[in-house]
């Protein structure tokens, strides 16, 4: 089988956490292999993945990743940092600030019906 990475992918065994969805629903993982362009991932049992992006974080590295996946099989996935430049992943602060000011929106409109129910 052809390897058709653009980049080699080194071996590692690093805890990540992967955020799906815009609900911020996380779930703990190991990365399996890692590179400039993309990750192979583990998680603890096989569950519905949905084909969209999520937020990757590794601790190890210090880092977190916004991921396209790409492929899954089981609890393995496979996915693709998105990148300005073939080399630079890109952090996911801007996404994550994104969807945490949405969601307070949405807490703030929640709270705001409570207390005119009153």
């Amino acid at each position: 089988m052809r390897d058709r990475r653009e980049s080699v992918r080194d071996k590692v065994m690093y805890g990540g956490v992967a955020e799906i969805g815009d609900f911020g629903t996380t779930r703990e993982c190991i990365v399996r292999n890692i590179s400039d362009n993309g990750a192979n991932i583990e998680f603890k049992n096989n569950f519905q993945l949905p084909r969209e992006q999520l937020s990757l974080g590794i601790a190890r590295k210090g880092r977190s990743f916004l991921a396209k996946v790409i492929w899954w099989r089981d609890n393995f996935v496979g996915v693709a940092f998105r990148a300005v430049s073939p080399a630079a992943p890109v952090s996911d602060l801007e996404e994550r600030l994104r969807k945490s000011e949405i969601k307070k929106r949405q807490l703030q409109r929640q709270i705001d019906q409570l207390l005119n129910e009153r």
